[in-house]
């Protein structure tokens, strides 16, 4: 054997040894934070089924109340991420995950639509940093050979946090008056908890860099310093606009896009679908919970296997364009085919396809942006998803008050996921055009 080829298998195996260090260590504690957050922030959905006619709710100031929070979610995302780079992660993660669950516990004690709205913004605001700051702290840890598959585990968490949230939520939903409280207050209250352990564990686990990190190896901190993109400070000498270059660069605003139209679809899903149910088949809250699982099941068993097979090939594009196409399709049929086995099929397909894109999105910008611009890119891609959390769920609501109907709504839906296929082949052909 070469020297050249002795090297190459030494690297490669710190590879995998780094790569399965960080998975267990650090990706599936961040996991935790992402199910969370995703639970308090779209269980609302859940608390719409009584809250709702508690509250003397129309459907459009639910939708309103629903997508609010991202106008918070969106401001916070730059400040969030400045102030994780400038006092790392372990004391950031633990702020924002207590903000956000005090703020989550308040949500049981509203008594109008403007407390809600008040709310809902507080707790974008102050979770409007978590899925950026933590994709910025993996990412610098992430060899490319397991970089979709890293980002993948936190990002499955999001279905997870629904498989898990649903059902919980409609069980709580069907107690009578838990602590004397209206079931859905309790629900809140209850979800909210989490949170508050999390900021704890997050003080006193994380580390806030590689070389902090006692459980690896002098040579897997080294292997990381060399070989992970963005794991070594950019040099003093480096060109400070380099960290704007994003916002002149067409690649960049075209993933900032595509991750719209991903988050639109998800989004627009996620607080929409138990009432969906709810009207297609009158079930309780309990039922239409299991119901609400099944897609988000799907969704996560397709998003880890959609990862896996782009890190396995190492195409991107296709594996998101393909899914949104496929999600949008099976949506469309689900309510086409409205209650019984052949709609369930359709939404279990529908949902797994939504839902699997994601991870492989994030596998392309941090790739194609240079380490010195990668967290404004990261920042600027999350701030226009936000805008598709703030319009679409409220336009669903709009649309479904004006037809009395979820047909509208879920042709909006089917029309984004065309959209970000489109819009995911055009940034195949622009990155295969551009200079490396």
């Amino acid at each position: 054997m070469t020297a050249n080829a002795t090297q190459s298998a030494a690297d490669r195996m710190l590879e995998t040894s780094v790569g399965a260090k960080v998975i267990r260590r650090l990706v599936i504690p961040a996991a935790l934070y992402i199910l969370i957050g995703a639970i308090d922030r779209t269980n609302v959905g859940f608390a719409a089924l009584e809250m709702n006619r508690a509250l003397g709710l129309s459907g459009t100031q639910y939708g309103f109340g629903a997508g609010v929070l991202f106008v918070g979610y969106m401001i916070a995302k730059y400040p969030s991420v400045l102030l994780y780079e400038a006092v790392g992660l372990r004391r950031w993660l633990a702020a924002i995950t207590a903000a956000w669950g005090l703020c989550s516990c308040m949500m049981a004690f509203i008594s109008n639509e403007w407390q809600l709205y008040g709310l809902r913004v507080l707790i974008g605001f102050s979770e409007g940093g978590l899925s950026s700051g933590l994709m910025l702290y993996l990412s610098l840890w992430a060899p490319e050979r397991f970089r979709a598959s890293i980002l993948a585990i936190p990002i499955t968490s999001i279905s997870v946090a629904q498989v898990i949230g649903a059902p919980i939520s409609g069980v709580l939903l069907d107690l009578d008056q838990p602590l004397g409280m209206e079931s859905w207050r309790f629900m809140f209250l209850i979800e909210a908890l989490p949170a508050l352990a999390l900021a704890a564990f997050a003080w006193a686990y994380f580390p806030d860099r590689p070389a902090d990190a006692r459980w690896l190896t002098a040579d897997e901190r080294a292997w990381i310093a060399a070989n992970v993109k963005g794991a070594a400070k950019p040099a003093a000498t480096d060109d400070p606009g380099e960290r704007w270059a994003v916002l002149r660069s067409p690649i960049g605003w075209m993933c900032a896009a595509i991750w719209f139209c991903i988050l639109a679809s998800n989004y627009g899903i996620m607080f929409w679908l138990p009432q969906v149910v709810k009207s297609l088949s009158g079930l309780s809250s309990t039922a239409t919970g299991l119901i609400v699982a099944l897609p988000w099941a799907a969704s996560g068993i397709g998003l880890i296997l959609n990862a896996r097979h782009s890190d396995r090939t190492g195409e991107r594009y296709l594996h998101v364009a393909i899914p949104a196409l496929l999600g949008g399709i099976g949506l469309l049929l689900a309510n086409l085919f409205g209650a019984g086995l052949p709609g369930l099929i359709a939404l279990v397909i529908g949902g797994a396809c939504t839902g699997c894109t994601v991870a492989a999105f994030w596998a392309i910008p941090t790739r194609l942006l240079s380490p010195g611009s990668l967290a404004m890119g990261i920042v600027a891609i999350n701030m226009t998803g936000s805008l598709a959390g703030a319009t679409v769920p409220p336009l669903m609501g709009l649309l479904k008050e004006a037809s009395g109907s979820f047909l509208p709504p879920t042709l909006l839906l089917f029309g984004i996921a065309v959209l970000c296929a489109a819009l995911t082949l055009l940034a195949r052909r622009l990155a295969a055009s551009s200079p490396a």
